[in-house]
This record gives C-alpha cells, sequence and structure tokens, in this order.
C-alpha cells in the first residue's frame, strides 16, 4: 500500500495502493505510522510520488465510507464519519506543517483527496500527464480533507470556485501557470526532478529553512475547521447516498464525472 526509503537526509514515502492509492482507514494507519518515524528522524527532504502508472491519488475511499454509511443507523454512523474526517485532517496538517521540504511528483490522476494531499506539500512536480481536479461537487460534498483552505492559500479564491463549481480538471501546465505546480517536467522524470531539488534543499540550516517556513506557509485553522463542519452537514443528506450508491457500482476512476 505504501512503503518508505531514506538515504541519509533525504526520505521517500512511495504511494502503491490499486487502483489509484484511495484514501481510507488502512492507508490512514500508514501515513501516521510514516508520520511517527519522520517526526523523529533526522530528515531534511521528504518526497511523496506513486509508484502505479494510474496516477498519484483518486481521492477518498468513497466506497469505504459508503459501505460504513449504509450499515448501520445515523446516530452511530455520525460520529464515526466526524472521527474519520478529523483524522484525515490530523494527517494532512501534519503532512502541511512537518519542519523540513516537501515535494510531491504528480502524474496522471490528482482528484479530490489525492489533489489535498498533494497541496500539503511546499513543491509539487507535474509531469504532463497530470490532472488536477475537485470533482466533490458532484458527489453533493465539497473537499472534506483541507483541500479549499490550502489551495486559496496558494492562488486565491477566484480559481478556487471556478474549480470546484465546475468540478472540471486543469492540466499540469495550467497548474503550472497559476502556481500550485512548480515544475512541470517530461513525462516519467518527476522522481528524478525531485530528488535534485531535495538534495538542493537539504544543503541549506535547517533551523532558517523552518523558520522561513513557518513565516511563508502558515495553516489555515478557522477555515479547515469550518470546511469539516460543512462537509459532515452536507454527506448525510439522501442525495449523497444515491450519488455514492452509483460511484460504488462503477470501475471507473472517473465515475463521478458526467
Amino acid at each position: 500500500m505504501i512503503d518508505w526509503t531514506q538515504k541519509e537526509e533525504i526520505w521517500e514515502l512511495r504511494l502503491s495502493k490499486k487502483p489509484c492509492n484511495e484514501i481510507g482507514t488502512e492507508m490512514f494507519q500508514k501515513l501516521e505510522r510514516f508520520l511517527t518515524e519522520i517526526k523523529g528522524s533526522n530528515a531534511k527532504s521528504l518526497i511523496i510520488y506513486s509508484a502505479l502508472e494510474s496516477g498519484f491519488c483518486a481521492g477518498a475511499d468513497l466506497r469505504e465510507l459508503y459501505k460504513e454509511m449504509i450499515s448501520q443507523p445515523k446516530d452511530q454512523y455520525r460520529p464515526k464519519m466526524k472521527a474519520f474526517l478529523n483524522r484525515a485532517h490530523d494527517v494532512m496538517n501534519a503532512f502541511d506543517m512537518l519542519p523540513l521540504s516537501t515535494i510531491a511528483v504528480v502524474h496522471g490522476a490528482c482528484f479530490g483527496g489525492g489533489f489535498e494531499l498533494a497541496l500539503t506539500c511546499d513543491l509539487i512536480v507535474a509531469e504532463p500527464s497530470a490532472r488536477f481536479c475537485f470533482p466533490e461537487l458532484r458527489l453533493g460534498i465539497i473537499p472534506g480533507f483541507g483541500g479549499i483552505p490550502r489551495l486559496k492559500r496558494e492562488v486565491g479564491n477566484a480559481f478556487v470556485r471556478d474549480l470546484l463549481f465546475t468540478g472540471r480538471s486543469i492540466n499540469a501546465q495550467k497548474a503550472n501557470t497559476l502556481g500550485f505546480v512548480s515544475q512541470v517536467v517530461k513525462e516519467g522524470e518527476g522522481l528524478n526532478v525531485a530528488r535534485l531539488t531535495a538534495r538542493q534543499t537539504a544543503k541549506f540550516d535547517m533551523e532558517t529553512l523552518k523558520s522561513a517556513k513557518a513565516f511563508i506557509k502558515r495553516l489555515p485553522e478557522e477555515e479547515l475547521e469550518r470546511e469539516k463542519q460543512l462537509f459532515l452537514f452536507l454527506f448525510e443528506r439522501p442525495n449523497v447516498i444515491e450519488a455514492l450508491s452509483r460511484f460504488v457500482q462503477s470501475t471507473d476512476l472517473r465515475s463521478y464525472l458526467p
């Protein structure tokens, strides 16, 4: 599902859960274990990438959430969903605020929760096949792992509204023009470029890097909390259950798109 390697002060986190690294309970368990290890290490740089041809990450494991939702009464499911969302935010916030440089290498699908994971990184290196998308409104919900505040932090509100309200995807070049992707490289070269970049960032004094990161990359705590509350409100509506039912019956990574 995921594994990691370290070479001196540079760590690499590899995602490999088929079909496209969907994020659910088991994935969060692995990510939490990884965070515990890297926080106690001498790491200076982290690279996150996917080993799958399908892409970086297709988003949250909605099939898991749907099965949980229909298997128990609402009054029992509601606190479990709240706990799951809090856990998701804890993990994403921890990646966001790691006191070292973080680089996401993106190819193929980078949708929903996968996009939100990439946005926790300081730098995104994208290959031409990369597609970034927040399709959640088509399911009757909004991004739930902190994606809206994090993207607003990078590009501003106008573009976030466009991406969110239309549900369309954008390519790597457009993302680079907007500024949340730092580099677009040749297909298959993302990891090599990220390794070169990680070695460059690891050269600097870590206290200086930590201070600079704390100054220029702050956690939008109030908006993150408001996003959680809105997601929980929207998720329990009947039309969301219907949309999720259609989703789980499809094998298409983009079954929630028209």
